[in-house]
């Protein structure tokens, strides 16, 4: 039987709902499909990670007590991940982690350590030089939201390692997916994720990338090409695994499903030819891709 929620972390659950249907509307919609006792867990592991990107991302000055406390917070969970010491000064997302490996004890915590190194790189401004870095990148900010999830939503034992690279796979073709919807905003903001090396490939001048020329106002369509269908393959590695989950089979595939159709939306705006575009899948083609993962699981 699955250890009580500490009451502390109860406490939170409706911040945690009203977060993720304020920040991540698509996936809100997945997890309606949860069984609630595993969406409250779902739903507090991406309320502590939003909290982890926030800190990471605080503008308070150096030295400041808004500063120090969010270092403080950080070094904590740090210390619980090398040691398993949990100290209050991790706040209420060391609550949470502490918590939910408590209820969940297969929880890859490795993870948690893999998504702050990540932030913290996003941070300092990404440097994608090769296909690799990229793969790390996804990997750090997104397949590692896969892992914790399939462990939070169970998995046999005989499966756990097959369902780990699932869900790995899954949570960067997602994030590869964001990268290519928010090209124009990322620019506008001097960041650039896609590899040099890609864009070498289809003859676009890196050096130039964040400048009047390259992505800004170079033809993307082979880039786009290239990267959506390095997207669809880790979606096809992904969606395999759904079927070692012990819970959220459906879930799972209407989020990959939502969110693969924005790389379609991509393809049917031609590519990157209208722009600046925000490629937005509407709510017909939303249904649509509930429908069909309805039909699949």
């Amino acid at each position: 039987m699955t250890p009580q929620r500490d009451p502390g972390v109860a406490a939170l659950l409706p911040e945690a709902q009203a977060t993720i249907d304020r920040v991540a509307r698509s996936f809100a919609l997945a997890a309606r499909f949860l069984p609630r006792d595993v969406r409250d867990d779902i739903n507090l592991l991406y309320l502590a990670l939003r909290r982890l990107d926030d800190l990471v991302d605080l503008e308070a000055p150096s030295g400041s007590a808004q500063r120090a406390d969010a270092q403080q917070r950080l070094a904590a969970i740090r210390t619980w991940l090398s040691t398993g010491a949990n100290a209050e000064a991790g706040g209420d997302e060391l609550a949470i982690f502490v918590d939910l490996q408590h209820r969940t004890p297969a929880l890859p915590i490795d993870a948690i350590g893999a998504f702050l190194d990540g932030m913290e790189g996003d941070l300092a401004g990404p440097v994608m030089e090769s296909d690799a870095d990229l793969d790390l990148y996804c990997y750090q900010v997104a397949g590692t939201v896969g892992r914790l999830m399939a462990a939070l939503l169970g998995v046999r034992a005989e499966h756990a390692a097959q369902a780990d690279r699932a869900a790995r796979a899954l949570g960067s073709a997602m994030q590869r997916t964001n990268i290519l919807r928010d090209i124009d905003e990322d620019l506008a903001n001097g960041r650039v994720y896609l590899p040099a090396t890609a864009l070498r490939r289809v003859g676009l001048d890196p050096s130039a990338a964040s400048g009047p020329t390259s992505l800004r106002d170079g033809d993307r369509r082979a880039l786009y090409a290239a990267e959506i269908a390095r997207a669809d393959a880790e979606y096809e590695a992904g969606v395999v695994g759904i079927r070692h989950l012990q819970n959220g089979r459906l879930s799972i595939r209407v989020a990959a499903n939502v969110y693969r159709e924005i790389l379609r939306q991509i393809e049917r705006d031609g590519f990157g030819v209208r722009r600046p575009h925000r490629p937005v899948v509407g709510r017909a083609r939303k249904a649509v891709a509930v429908v069909r993962a309805v039909m699949n699981a």
